[in-house]
């Protein structure tokens, strides 16, 4: 509840700044894009090339690979049969229901729940090794209208996420092999300063984008927003518990990966959407839909498996 509570704070002081034209009408987007291409990559460079890479890749990756991969097929499904999304709006639905917030509430969790913080890590790479640039790339194209081999190639040299997420694996590897940190802390200081302000931005933009809307009002897509947050909160933990018990978890191993599982939509998937300009009411809502209900499964869980 202290991590709800903290990013409920945040996000509620950028819907005041909102409501006094604070920043003025450029704010929340001057907010998101500073994210995106500073903050974000300089916050996963800081956070990736101080873990141990052993911490990283253990066997609960392959569960949280897993459970999302299957629960976003499942949005997937529903959207072709049902929802008929455009693309830009469908692949905004699709993360929604699998990207976890890892970071803001999922290390208060980690923390308080399972006593690992970095039971989230695994979380983390995945998520901006994988699930990231495959989400970006589709939005690119989309929106670009554009689909060649060459865009597709070019790609990770378009997505500054991706870039701070890579060159923060190879620091990490490297001080492993050298047995000490090789980044020098007058530069590595700066760079975790700037990377600290990530989140705090990411969320005073989504507060932002609460004022003067009204969440699954007229144009929202309700009935795929809705599902979305179900798939997140509800069916993607109970993926995750059928397939680690299939790969022999049991005890607290279980429990960690059914618990992170059940983590709301991370404000990321928001951010991501206000850079492309789609999906942003799927997003908006989703988010806030998923990190209100998050809490009732969580302690579910906790209850059942703790």
């Amino acid at each position: 509840m202290q991590g709800f509570c903290v990013i409920g704070i945040i996000i509620l002081i950028g819907y005041i700044a909102a409501r006094f034209h604070i920043g003025g009408p450029t704010a929340q987007m001057v907010l998101n894009r500073f994210s995106y291409f500073v903050s974000t990559p300089c916050l996963m460079f800081a956070i990736l090339s101080k873990e141990h890479l052993s911490d990283v890749f253990k066997p609960s990756i392959a569960v949280a690979i897993a459970c999302a991969v299957i629960t976003g097929a499942v949005f997937l499904a529903l959207n072709a049969s049902v929802f008929h999304l455009k693309p830009t709006d469908a692949t905004i639905g699709v993360l929604d229901s699998m990207y976890m917030n890892a970071n803001n509430i999922g290390l208060p969790i980690a923390t308080y729940i399972l006593g690992n913080p970095a039971a989230v890590t695994p979380i983390v790479l995945i998520q901006q090794v994988l699930f990231t640039p495959a989400a970006l790339t589709s939005l690119d194209l989309a929106s670009s209208g554009r689909v060649s081999a060459k865009a597709i190639a070019s790609q990770p040299l378009r997505q500054p996420i991706l870039i701070g997420v890579t060159i923060g694996i190879v620091v990490s590897a490297i001080s492993d092999a050298v047995g000490w940190f090789v980044v020098p802390s007058y530069i590595y200081d700066p760079i975790n300063i700037v990377g600290n302000s990530a989140v705090p931005l990411i969320l005073m933009a989504f507060g932002m984008s609460l004022h003067g809307s009204k969440p699954l009002g007229r144009g929202s897509n309700r009935a795929a927003t809705v599902t979305a947050a179900l798939l997140k909160n509800a069916v993607m933990p109970a993926i995750a518990f059928a397939i680690a018990r299939t790969m022999g978890f049991q005890g607290h191993d279980l429990y960690a990966c059914v618990v992170l599982a059940a983590l709301p939509t991370a404000q990321n998937v928001y951010n991501y959407a206000a850079r492309y300009d789609a999906g942003t009411m799927i997003a908006r809502d989703g988010i806030l839909l998923s990190t209100l209900s998050s809490p009732i499964f969580i302690f579910a869980i906790a209850a059942l498996l703790g």
